[in-house]
C-alpha cells in the first residue's frame, strides 16, 4: 500500500469498463489495474494522472451516474445548473491547451472554456456519465 498517495477519489461508474477507456481516450488517464465481476461489470479498477491516483468500480446494477441521475431528478438538475465542480476531480496537466483539444474532440461535456486564475489556467468537463472534472496548468 506504500505505493499509493494520501487520498485517493473512488468514482462510482454505470459501465466502468467503457468509462476507463473513454478517461484514457479523452483525459490522458493511464490504466493501472481493471478487475472485472459477473457480466463484466467493473469491480475495481485504478487509473493514475501524473503522480495522482483514482479508483473505479461499478457498485451494483442499480447505480445511476450524474447525467442520468439528472435526467430523473429535478433536484440534480438543478445543482448542475452552475458549471462549477460538484463532488468532483481536479487534476493538474502539463499542457493544459493540448488536454483541453483532445477532451473535446473525445467528447467531454465543458463547462467552462479555458481560462486564467491564480492558480494557472483551467478547465472544467463533465466525462461521459457526467462526473465532474477541474483541469488545471500550474
Amino acid at each position: 500500500m506504500n505505493k499509493y498517495p494520501a487520498v485517493i477519489p473512488m468514482i462510482a461508474y454505470e459501465n466502468g469498463p467503457a468509462a476507463m477507456d473513454w478517461l484514457a481516450r479523452a483525459f490522458g488517464f493511464r490504466e493501472r489495474a481493471r478487475f472485472l465481476g459477473d457480466g463484466g461489470r467493473l469491480s475495481h479498477g485504478e487509473m493514475e494522472a501524473g503522480d495522482g491516483l483514482i479508483m473505479l468500480a461499478t457498485p451494483s446494477p442499480h447505480y445511476h451516474g450524474p447525467k442520468r441521475h439528472r435526467e430523473e431528478s429535478e433536484a440534480a438538475r438543478k445543482w448542475s445548473e452552475v458549471p462549477y465542480i460538484v463532488d468532483g476531480v481536479l487534476v493538474y496537466v502539463d499542457d493544459i491547451e493540448a488536454h483541453y483539444g483532445t477532451a473535446r474532440a473525445a467528447g467531454a461535456t465543458v463547462l467552462s472554456p479555458l481560462e486564467s486564475g491564480e492558480e494557472g489556467k483551467r478547465y472544467r468537463a463533465e466525462d461521459l456519465e457526467g462526473h465532474r472534472w477541474m483541469f488545471v496548468q500550474r
